[in-house]
């Protein structure tokens, strides 16, 4: 990790542009997923660690007591990671409870708030003094976790057979900015190894995720391999046809049952009718009231 204060105007200029870089990288993704109102391929996990890693790199630079625009920017960081979180859990495919998010956000907010009070109080004046590794510990964790998450959208591009689907390109483009930009202010500032090997590890990651969906390009859509998409979906439409196909047919045939047997009760009572004791027992389905009054006088003589 750079300190600026001490840095050449090079140096503070590539670390400036890459700390803007990083302040604005998730504002395309945010409205991504707003205009979308889907976060599929955005994993929740990769957004909380994003949240996470802003508390020890705001703790970091605090007690480093660095320019204002070093103090603001993982400020910056955590609260649009938080926005990204907080509409990865809300939009589908996760569909949080509203509760349930809130209640997260409000830990994750008086955890931020308790860490840097507590360790920028105590740890500054030993970096005064001189004692510079606990801040190097929170530089470093910080690092570690930005990293860390993205391993979760590569899960994502293993479902897909290498596709990027949720992330936008406009932020993963300004994020490896970010990181080459730090990169370069850390070889023409003091050469600090660490630094340049966990911006390094994040710029790789990024680049990875392009290298995959490019790779998804030229097997399915560049090459004319896209014929084999489209054939499966022919094929997928010509069996739900015929699905629906065999269905029809299933329908008419319950239909001609049942109109046979409806036939076939029909022509049972027909056989059936028959005289007793002057009275005539017609199909149920054609009464006739004359039946009644035959049947009534009868009743009376028998009873004299």
């Amino acid at each position: 990790m750079i300190n600026t204060a001490a840095a050449n105007p090079a140096a503070t200029a590539l670390a400036t542009v890459g700390t803007v870089l990083w302040c604005i990288q998730l504002i395309p993704q945010i409205y991504h997923n707003w205009k979308r109102k889907d976060c599929t391929g955005v994993p929740p996990h990769m957004m909380f660690l994003w949240v996470i890693s802003g508390i020890p790199f705001a703790c970091f630079f605090l007690i480093l007591n660095t320019n204002v625009i070093l103090q603001v920017q993982p400020h910056l960081f955590t609260f649009f990671c938080g926005v990204g979180f907080v509409q990865s859990c809300y939009y589908p495919p996760v569909r949080m409870p509203v509760w349930k998010i809130v209640a997260i956000t409000m830990g994750i907010i008086l955890v931020d708030i308790g860490s840097e009070i507590g360790f920028v109080l105590w740890l500054r004046p030993l970096y005064a003094e001189g004692i510079k590794w606990p801040s190097m510990i929170f530089g470093i964790l910080a690092s570690v976790l930005l990293a860390i998450g993205l391993l979760p959208p590569y899960f994502e591009l293993a479902k897909r057979q290498g596709e990027v689907v949720g992330i936008n390109f406009v932020f993963l483009t300004l994020d490896s900015l970010g990181a080459y930009f730090s990169i370069a202010s850390v070889c023409v500032g003091d050469m600090d190894i660490l630094s340049i090997i966990l911006y390094a590890v994040i710029a790789v990651l990024e680049l990875g995720i392009f290298l995959s969906h490019t790779i998804w390009l030229c097997r399915f859509k560049w090459f004319g391999n896209d014929r084999l998409l489209q054939q499966q979906n022919m094929d997928a439409i010509q069996s739900s046809e015929e699905d629906q196909t065999e269905s029809y047919d299933d329908i008419s045939s319950e239909i001609d049952t049942e109109k046979q047997t409806k036939k076939n009760t029909e022509s049972t009572f027909e056989v059936n009718s028959g005289s007793d004791n002057g009275f005539v027992y017609e199909t149920p389905t054609k009464p006739r009231i004359s039946a009644i009054f035959k049947f009534m006088p009868r009743v009376k003589s028998h009873i004299k």
